[in-house]
């Protein structure tokens, strides 16, 4: 399965080839696990990439004891195994290193994918529009971004309202720590970090030109960190609604730049981000504080206990508050730089245009032509001979 027209081979592992086949290789990876699958012998290991590990079958009525502040540790076998009722069961998850394993897996999933949309529709587009390079280079990111924004938006919407954390916001901070997740929560989590660590190596994949390297890696380590943070200290209610919020704007700014990519007159969609990004911001630090600083405040389990997931004391949760909250001033901090720039080019321009003397049009002559034919500023008479002066005769 080839996803890049190809009219020149390169020797095998240098770097022309791994750029112009990374998305081959992944599939190969892909495929060869989804083989794994069809044989007994390797099901096991190739379950281990693709499912999520580390899941606790709870009886529904033990549900809240399990999932509460005081859940004990389900009791297990010798073997390792659930000793659970032959009641009605519900399986949650909890995090562990294997994670890792199924991570790596859909990193290459979603290379694959990334290669998919560039070939397919974004290269194609591109075309129609004759875009300079660093306008390509811009619009293929916003591409991406658009479909993988609108997809985690609305897949995230999903996710907080099946599981009622926005019905009930107090569920954010509630039986803290959030150690068992359901299943869907659990994958949503795993494809977010599989995504943005695929972004690393698409940085080399994709040539990006090395003054735009310093910024993409920076938004790129703050979606991990955040990403990764709220997964690993259980914070996973907070992080769904904070990252739903952040996505919603995400989206709107890149749709803002493929439509003045399309358009570079149609510049609306930049002006309802810019009211939309303002308001995230307030929303995200309110709602940071109110699930940190008040709704674990008033938890009774104040004790650092990593075996058990919980990590609410006060010096965690001032670094979080720290960290939320140093991100989203850089964010502003870079929004009212750029549209102080952006308005004081404009007025530049404007200024410039004022200043610019009219020049004065010449009133037409009124040129008063013999009779006769006009060719090359020469008259010529009607049978296309030039008129001679008659000569005067001398008396």
């Amino acid at each position: 399965m080839a996803f890049r027209r190809r009219t020149k081979s390169y020797p095998l592992f240098s770097q022309e080839f791994v750029i112009h086949n990374h998305a081959d290789i992944g599939f190969c990876l892909v495929l060869c696990v989804l083989i794994g699958l069809m044989f007994e012998v390797t099901a096991k290991t190739a379950f281990l990439f693709i499912l999520p590990q580390y899941n606790v079958s709870v009886p529904t009525a033990d549900l809240s004891s399990v999932l509460g502040p005081r859940a004990f540790a389900p009791p297990r076998d010798a073997d390792g195994a659930l000793v659970t009722s032959a009641d009605s069961e519900t399986v949650h998850y909890h995090y562990g290193p294997k994670d890792l394993v199924t991570i790596s897996f859909y990193v290459f999933i979603t290379i694959i994918l990334h290669a998919v949309v560039q070939e397919y529709i974004l290269d194609k587009i591109s075309k129609r529009l004759h875009l300079s390079k660093v306008k390509h280079s811009k619009f293929n990111e916003s591409g991406q971004l658009v479909v993988f924004h609108l997809s985690s938006v609305i897949w995230c919407f999903y996710v907080v309202v099946t599981e009622g954390y926005l019905t009930n916001p107090r569920s954010l901070w509630e039986d803290y720590p959030h150690v068992y997740l359901p299943f869907q929560v659990k994958f949503f989590y795993l494809c977010q970090l599989a995504y943005w660590l695929h972004a690393l190596p698409e940085l080399y994949f994709q040539k990006v030109r090395k003054e735009e390297i310093p910024r993409q890696l920076q938004y790129i380590c703050l979606y991990l960190v955040h990403i990764a943070g709220a997964y690993l200290l259980n914070l996973s209610r907070l992080g769904l609604i904070l990252l739903l919020l952040q996505y919603s704007t995400e989206f709107l700014f890149h749709m803002a730049r493929l439509f003045y990519f399309a358009d570079e007159n149609n510049e609306k969609l930049f002006s309802a981000w810019a009211a939309v990004f303002g308001v995230t911001r307030l929303f995200i630090l309110t709602l940071a504080v109110l699930a940190i600083g008040f709704g674990l405040a008033r938890m009774e389990n104040q004790a650092f206990d990593p075996e058990r997931g919980n990590f609410n004391t006060l010096l965690c949760r001032l670094c979080v508050l720290l960290l939320v909250c140093a991100a989203q001033a850089w964010l502003m901090w870079r929004f009212i730089h750029s549209q102080l720039r952006h308005w004081r080019e404009y007025w530049n321009e404007q200024s410039a245009k004022r200043r610019v003397p009219a020049v004065p049009r010449l009133p037409a002559r009124l040129i008063k032509r013999e009779a006769g034919y006009h060719e090359n500023g020469v008259v010529k008479a009607e049978n296309g001979t030039s008129p001679r002066t008659k000569k005067l005769k001398s008396p």
